[in-house]
């Protein structure tokens, strides 16, 4: 499918990979991993021919469509999600107005035997079979099958995308890229906005998917469950096996291992060949087998260890001052988004030195209540956040309200005050941005550099208590683990709205679940949770639930009622079919009629009504037997 060769990149003088060559396949499932910084989305833009590279090319099969979900998306105002939807398929829908515009100047003319009547009865005929064979009578349905997999409720369909959070907006994005069949698809960070459901089901998709996939994460369990390759960018080299990103790594250590025994080995023959030399040298009757050795010397090929890069943030949360015993506590608060109930009557005591984890589907209330006890957001009931409380907030989003004009920086320098602008170096450096990247403007920068400069941004203001809703976003795995880290060394209180069991592992010591309005309290970290929740991490309890949820709304099979409605189901199935295939006859039939002789077909009386019929006839039939094999379907 794709090919790329010797290809290179350079920024500012420095190459951010060079000469890396790899090929692309029908059903490659890649994983493309690597530190922040390291190029991945660069490559995803190279891939995409968004972008040129300095040196090398990128050689394609002809007609080849390549699908690319960026981190940063732009909508047109003013769509609805089905509107935005359907941009997806746009040959569709330019043969739907030019349908339209047929059957209008065929119901206006009147010159049924000239030249003109007759090419627009063939542009409708061509402009029929070309709308049929691109799926134009199934693409609606489609859509919302994938939107309703991607989360999407059946009101949300008729709401405008300028309502929706840039979450769901991605969502959207991601829903027309998998409807519009393409060869290649590239992602970015795909599951950063997801709830744990819509990742199983886009996990499921990607599986069955037959073209070639290259996904940027830094979600291990996706990267697993999904591809059966790694590409790794370190130090402007890349590292490519076929095998998904845990056992990628166990191989990659294993290599290395036996690079660092070769060398060693290497390094003894080395040195003895050396002292032989040494030796040799010295008596004039061996001089001849010294020369000898030292050719031989020259000739050996080094063997070299793959170099690493372990640069990692060092990060520490310092506590401002010693707050109250409670932090904050909430007394009969809810929350609404119009006639939405998100939180009704919750109760909760946030005391001193506690760390917290809430948990939870999407749209459970879990980013609503950390704003409002951030003081984000109005609310009912009553709040009262404790004496000396200073609370740093770190927003799921928190990286879009960085300012793409400025340097990283100026960011920091702006947002510094007179006791701590001295430090801002320091504090970059911990965060990895060292020299002249500090010069670099935040526009350029990467997801997961831009949550680094926002992380590092919070430092300067006073906190002792800490929120923070999805912090792993767009972050490496290294990172994530040196924040773990510094979260552990944290002696103020954490509140922690996160899906990443790795993350909240040993983070936490009581969980709150929100479902339906309210919260539950668990008196125990991540893993108490789960073992009371009885299931191994978030994935099991949202398949269990939903297993549930089906069992409880489809009758049993063997339920009398549910067998006689399964029987006249497919009855009235079976007897739509027939008729379906009867009309294609007749339709068909007619079009040939046409063809042999157009003008006495035509003559007819009530032709064109009748042929008109015939198709809205099929159209109908065609809806009739979707909602009839859904119906079947749900309860089989």
């Amino acid at each position: 499918m794709l090919n790329i060769h010797n290809l290179s990149v350079a920024f500012g003088g420095e190459y951010l990979f060079e000469e890396i060559a790899f090929r692309l396949n029908g059903g490659d499932r890649v994983g493309l991993i690597g530190k922040n910084g390291a190029g991945k989305s660069t490559l995803l833009k190279l891939l995409s021919k968004e972008m040129a590279p300095d040196t090398g090319t990128i050689a394609m099969e002809k007609d080849i469509k390549i699908g690319f979900l960026k981190q940063d998306i732009d909508f047109e105002q003013g769509r609805t999600v089905l509107e935005e939807s359907y941009q997806a398929f746009s040959e569709i829908k330019a043969l739907e107005l030019r349908l339209e515009s047929i059957n209008q100047e065929l119901a206006e003319r009147t010159d049924y035997e000239s030249e003109g009547y007759n090419q627009l009865m063939i542009d409708l005929t061509d402009s029929t079979h070309r709308y049929e064979i691109l799926g134009g009578y199934n693409y609606q349905g489609d859509t919302e099958k994938v939107l309703t997999g991607l989360g999407f409720k059946r009101p949300d369909f008729d709401k405008l995308t300028d309502t929706f959070s840039g979450g769901w907006r991605m969502r959207i994005e991601l829903a027309k890229l998998l409807l519009q069949n393409n060869d290649v698809l590239l992602l970015d960070e795909p599951t950063n906005h997801l709830d744990i459901e819509s990742i199983i089901w886009l996990e499921q998709f990607l599986k069955n998917y037959s073209g070639a996939v290259v996904i940027v994460s830094h979600d291990k369990m996706f990267l697993d469950n999904v591809t059966n390759r790694t590409i790794e960018i370190s130090l402007g080299r890349i590292y490519d096996y076929n095998k998904p990103y845990s056992k990628y790594l166990v191989q990659r250590a294993e290599i290395k291992e036996q690079q660092l025994n070769a060398q060693k080995n290497q390094e003894k023959q080395i040195q003895q060949t050396e002292r032989l030399i040494e030796k040799f040298r010295a008596k004039a009757s061996k001089a001849s087998m010294a020369q000898s050795l030292i050719k031989k010397l020259d000739k050996i090929d080094r063997i070299e260890v793959d170099e690493e890069d372990n640069s990692v943030m060092n990060v520490r949360f310092p506590v401002s001052i010693t707050p109250g015993k409670v932090v904050a506590e909430l007394e009969d608060l809810s929350k609404s988004y119009g006639d939405k109930e998100v939180l009704k009557s919750i109760e909760l005591l946030v005391e001193r030195g506690s760390k917290t984890a809430f948990v939870g589907q999407n749209g459970q209330g879990k980013t609503t209540l950390a704003k409002i006890m951030v003081g984000e957001l109005e609310h009912g009931g009553h709040l009262k956040i404790g004496h000396n409380v200073q609370i740093g907030y770190f927003a799921q989003n928190q990286a879009e309200y960085l300012d793409g004009s400025k340097t990283i920086l100026d960011t920091m320098i702006d947002s510094a005050n007179e006791s701590n602008r001295s430090r801002v170096r320091d504090i970059l450096g911990s965060f990895l941005f060292r020299g002249d990247e500090v010069e670099k403007y935040v526009k350029v920068l990467s997801g997961g550099e831009r949550n680094r400069l926002a992380l590092a941004k919070m430092l300067l203001q006073p906190f002792n208590v800490l929120v923070m809703d999805e912090p792993t976003n767009h972050l490496d795995i290294k990172s994530k683990n040196v924040l773990k880290q510094a979260l552990q060394n944290f002696e103020g209180t954490l509140v922690l709205v996160s899906h990443d069991r790795d993350f909240l592992q040993g983070l936490t010591d009581r969980v709150y679940e929100f479902k339906d309005g309210s919260i539950k309290e668990y008196l125990g970290d991540i893993d108490f949770y789960l073992e009371q929740r009885k299931a191994e991490d978030f994935r099991k309890i949202e398949k269990g639930e939903k297993k549930q949820e089906q069992l409880k709304e489809k009758p049993k099979a063997n339920d009398y009622q549910t067998q006689k409605k399964q029987k006249s189901l497919k009855n009235k199935l079976s007897g739509v079919e027939k008729k379906i295939s009867q009309l294609e006859k007749e339709i068909a039939e007619i079009d040939h009629q046409m063809l042999m002789d157009y003008d006495a077909t035509i003559a007819k009386p009530g032709f064109f009504d009748t042929y008109q019929g015939k198709k809205k006839d099929l159209e109908a039939l065609m809806e009739d037997w979707e909602k009839l094999s859904e119906e079947l379907e749900n309860l089989d």
